[in-house]
């Protein structure tokens, strides 16, 4: 029988719920159950409206409220690892010193590419670009204003990547990384991360059961950015107009006026805004298959996994791990 842990799990959560958020309380819930006690530690980015500019400008950089927190919760609960699923950018890289301070072994999720990229996507300019991923300096992502089109914030999270490396931070003060596909893991490994620490630990979903035999339409589930490729996708619906198939999509985020357009002028396409976890599931299950049209290099494609889950085939781009999970013609269609 395996032994029972004491995990300390650190998370800060994004304003825009996401695949990395559902992973993190999906990895939770799993150990919970398997009787490993967890301490779920978690920052929320709506934090960041009440603090000023420079404070979280440096709190980026070294939290020291962070530090502190952390070597606190070690000493009272005395866990056996500190498991690192997100730290950017309240928690910051000082919880692993915290950790290490406290001599604690520390795991550290990749579920980005943020060590290597600015904007943590490898994506600028509606392709991908890998400018820095080979860079001490990630010049080419301050000059382009990579994270969040802003000058300012570029250089701050410039300057994070900085001086963690100068620090040696991500090769001293973190036992075990890993990443989600082994796409991602060459990723690192081109940047001279070494390999020999970086595991493969794919994303999962629990059973949700399959889906009928009624499916009625085709299913797209994500944020509505540019990586996610939903563009791409209207751009094939409206060829595909005269054929009347439903295109449902479902997801929140910066093109939902361009979606929301879209679906006034379009009758074979929906837009159903944010659905909560069970109802993306049920979804699902009525689709006659899911696209993933993803322009990025993603690390996993949760929704991918999800899909099959429901017995729904996917068509996904032939891009980052999207080719590892997808066979085509066998699961679905790449493209």
């Amino acid at each position: 029988m395996a032994a029972i842990m004491k995990i300390l799990m650190l998370h800060n959560r994004y304003l825009e719920r996401g695949g990395e958020d559902e992973s993190a309380d999906a990895e939770t819930a799993l150990l919970r159950s398997h009787g490993h006690e967890v301490d779920f530690l978690e920052l929320d980015n709506r934090i960041i409206k009440s603090q000023s500019i420079i404070k979280t400008a440096i709190e980026t950089i070294w939290s020291m409220p962070s530090y502190h927190l952390v070597r606190e919760r070690i000493r009272k609960d005395k866990p056996d690892l500190v498991h690192i699923q997100n730290f950017f950018p309240l928690l910051s890289p000082s919880v692993h010193y915290a950790a290490k301070a406290e001599g604690k072994p520390v795991v550290q999720a990749l579920r980005n590419y943020r060590l290597l990229c600015l904007n943590g996507l490898f994506f600028r300019e509606h392709k991908v670009c890998e400018a820095c991923l080979k860079k001490f300096v990630p010049l080419p992502g301050i000059v382009h204003r990579c994270y969040r089109q802003s000058a300012a914030g570029s250089v701050v999270v410039a300057a994070m990547l900085i001086f963690h490396r100068l620090l040696h931070t991500w090769g001293d003060k973190v036992d075990l990384f890993y990443t989600l596909s082994g796409f991602a893991r060459q990723k690192f490994i081109q940047a001279g991360m070494n390999g020999e620490r970086i595991a493969i630990k794919p994303n999962f979903v629990t059973d949700p059961g399959i889906g009928s035999e009624q499916r009625e339409y085709v299913l797209f589930v994500g944020r509505l950015t540019i990586e996610k490729g939903v563009l791409t996708l209207l751009n094939a619906w409206e060829i595909l107009e005269k054929m009347s198939i439903p295109l449902q999509i479902v997801g929140s985020g910066l093109l939902e006026k361009q979606i929301m357009e879209r679906a006034r002028r379009f009758s074979n396409i929906r837009w159903l805004g944010k659905q909560d976890q069970s109802s993306v599931l049920e979804l699902m299950k009525g689709a006659r298959f899911v696209i993933f049209p993803s322009k990025w290099y993603e690390t996993f494609g949760r929704v991918v996994i999800e899909a099959f889950a429901t017995q729904t085939p996917v068509i996904a781009s032939r891009i980052g791990s999207a080719a590892e999970l997808v066979s085509d013609g066998i699961h679905g269609i790449l493209f």
